[in-house]
């Protein structure tokens, strides 16, 4: 069964074939699936670092906020990641939100984003949030259910400065 880790060296291989393979397919380059591969392994534990610097107690910088990536896993192989911001910020209101996921290109269609998702609400509610804002874009149809299937509902459409695309706005009240 999978479950979300922190992002550890164990998962360097898997996670870093999950980079090329998006790279190759060209599919849903999300944040850290856009990476240069070689790049991250050759100092594998700074990006790690990297990815853990706004956990608390860090106190991050202006304009950010503490948050955390979990790495969806089954076993030694990553399927995808979520992000959990711990608060909002004037930007994530607009756009970003508390839980942004992805799953990479070959694991998706299987029900992993509704998974990863449904964990990341756990993880939320454990850090004691009981209402999370959760975006995708309009044309996202399987993000769009995958939110509302864990609950989400629709604040609205809406553009936001430098985003080419409309979004949608769903909120997630954690029981």
């Amino acid at each position: 069964m999978p479950i979300l880790v922190p992002p550890a060296e164990q998962y360097a291989d898997s996670f870093l074939a999950a980079v090329r393979e998006a790279q190759l397919t060209g599919s849903g380059l999300g944040d850290t699936l856009s990476a240069d591969p070689a790049e991250l392994e050759r100092d594998f534990p700074a990006f790690l670092a990297h990815l853990r610097r706004f956990e608390p107690p860090a106190v991050p910088p202006v304009g950010f906020v503490n948050s955390e990536y979990l790495w969806l896993v089954d076993g030694e192989t990553y399927l995808g990641r979520v992000s959990i911001r711990h608060t909002l910020n004037a930007r994530l209101r607009e756009f970003g939100g508390h839980i942004g996921y992805e799953i990479r290109p070959s694991m998706r269609r299987r029900g992993y984003a509704t998974l990863a998702l449904r964990l990341a609400l756990e993880r939320a509610r454990a850090l004691g949030l009981t209402r999370v804002l959760v975006t995708c874009d309009v044309d996202n149809v399987g993000s769009r259910r995958v939110i509302e299937v864990n609950g989400g509902e629709l604040e609205g459409e809406f553009r936001v400065p430098n985003y080419e695309k409309e979004i949608r706005r769903y909120w997630i009240t954690l029981a």
